[in-house]
């Protein structure tokens, strides 16, 4: 692929996408394949924002290759302030031999990006989420065989989970549908992104104010909480305003009879969603927070590996 890191799905060719789809695909089913591929190498997490499945998917993951984690929190580093990115990763890049933040700027992560000699991972910003949409769209590719023109329907804020969701729909062939409340839509770069890489794949991207016309005959219906972290400050105003946008019983019937329900986690019940729509048949959720493992586990191999080692890996999963 000869990606040195990975920031954001805009980085990488549909085709360098499906590779690593098909990379984590092939993992999950056999587990044991790559056990020491990245033994005596380790990867340094940093969090700025909390997290339970971003810290054990990439956790367990770089063990089950054979590697080492390291868990650095905001007391340690105070990124920006006790340290400059461009000092921690001058230090960093000496000890390990990769880098995953989860940050709030995305900017901290480009400019990492840009001083590092090893790979830099995104575990999230507030402008994406790549690895999320990695697993998001594994998981689809397990229910639904394809997701080209799969119509998938983002309902709630144009955050960023959203964003990828786009951006990775947009890189595969999907018809993603996003259906917002007035003034909470993507941002309007990352929506003039989706449609551009649309017009090159069959892909499509539709925007709306509507929750119905999003859900109707959609084939997945995809929700995230109202209040990210950080915007706690505006709690009781976004719940207010998302409440007509709740995924329950009656919006989810707008939807075709097998589609899907998934959320990125962790899912406020009886805001964004209900919990008989959770815990319904039609729900993967779990499904697809197994898959951040697996998603996750093709990206530090593919990052992390000694390219020459890897290469026939490459060819075998390719011609699969």
């Amino acid at each position: 692929m000869g990606r040195h890191n990975f920031i954001s799905i805009r980085d990488f060719s549909p085709e360098e996408i499906r590779y690593l789809l098909d990379l984590a695909t092939e993992m999950k089913a056999h587990p044991s394949a790559h056990a020491g591929a990245l033994k005596g190498k380790t990867l340094a997490m940093i969090f700025e924002k909390p997290s339970l499945r971003t810290r054990v998917s990439f956790d367990v993951g770089i063990q089950q290759l054979g590697g080492f984690s390291l868990y650095l929190s905001n007391a340690e580093i105070k990124l920006g302030t006790r340290e400059s990115a461009y000092d921690v990763v001058k230090n960093l890049e000496r000890m390990v031999q990769a880098i995953m933040i989860r940050t709030y700027a995305h900017e901290i992560v480009e400019q990492m990006a840009e001083y590092s000699s090893i790979p830099i991972i995104n575990g999230l910003t507030d402008f994406s989420h790549p690895c999320q949409a990695m697993a998001d769209y594994l998981t689809m590719l397990e229910v639904k065989g394809d997701v080209k023109r799969l119509k998938v329907a983002f309902i709630g804020d144009g955050n960023n989970v959203c964003h990828s969701l786009m951006f990775t729909g947009a890189q595969l062939g999907a018809h993603v549908w996003v259906a917002t409340p007035s003034g909470y839509e993507p941002r309007p770069d990352a929506i003039q992104w989706a449609l551009e890489r649309c017009r090159q794949t069959g892909g499509a991207c539709t925007l709306t104010h509507d929750p119905v016309e999003a859900a109707t005959d959609a084939d997945i219906i995809y929700t995230d909480v109202w209040v990210s972290m950080g915007q706690e400050d505006q709690a009781d105003a976004r719940r207010k305003v998302f409440e007509p946008f709740q995924v329950n019983s009656q919006l989810f019937g707008h939807a075709k009879f097998d589609a899907l329900f998934m959320h990125c986690l962790p899912a406020h019940r009886g805001e964004e969603v209900t919990d008989e729509v959770m815990r319904s048949a039609h729900s993967v959720v779990y499904q697809q927070a197994e898959n951040r493992l697996h998603a996750q586990k093709a990206i530090l191999l593919e990052l992390m590996h000694e390219r020459e080692v890897l290469e026939p890996v490459r060819r075998e999963v390719t011609q699969a």
